[in-house]
């Protein structure tokens, strides 16, 4: 769905549940204001605009892209717990390492004489982990 610069911070503060985070173009992440873990995401209308934002609630996924005067909110359902990856940030003091999961579809094959190979079909953030010490 389309969304105006208004319009992405109110679906963006009327989420409840998910964590995530939100990248804002005129500055980089805080870690305060810009990522909610353990509470729901609350952001300002700033100076500059939201870049992209990710949240995730456990089973659905949300991505939110800048795309020229309008934001793209692409929302998944149901993603597989299978097939995640988790990443080091580049956050000072951040304890936390974010989670990407693969999603992926068997489709048939002409290469593989018809048969059916799986194929990535996107990756989608799956929340954050504790950084294990």
């Amino acid at each position: 769905m389309k969304k105006t610069r208004e319009e992405i911070i109110d679906y963006i503060n009327a989420l409840k549940d998910y964590q995530g985070y939100v990248q804002f173009s005129h500055r980089p992440i805080d870690k305060d204001r810009d990522i909610f873990i353990d509470k729901n995401p609350k952001v300002e209308n700033e100076n500059g605009f939201t870049y992209e934002a990710h949240f995730y609630n456990g089973k659905d996924t949300i991505t939110i892209k800048q795309i020229n005067e309008y934001w793209l909110v692409d929302e998944t359902k149901d993603i597989p717990l299978s097939d995640i990856q988790s990443y080091i940030t580049e956050i000072k003091n951040f304890n936390y390492r974010v989670r990407m999961a693969q999603i992926w579809e068997e489709e048939n094959d002409e290469l593989c004489e018809g048969m059916k190979v799986k194929r990535l079909k996107r990756v989608v953030f799956a929340g954050f982990e504790k950084e294990k010490k």
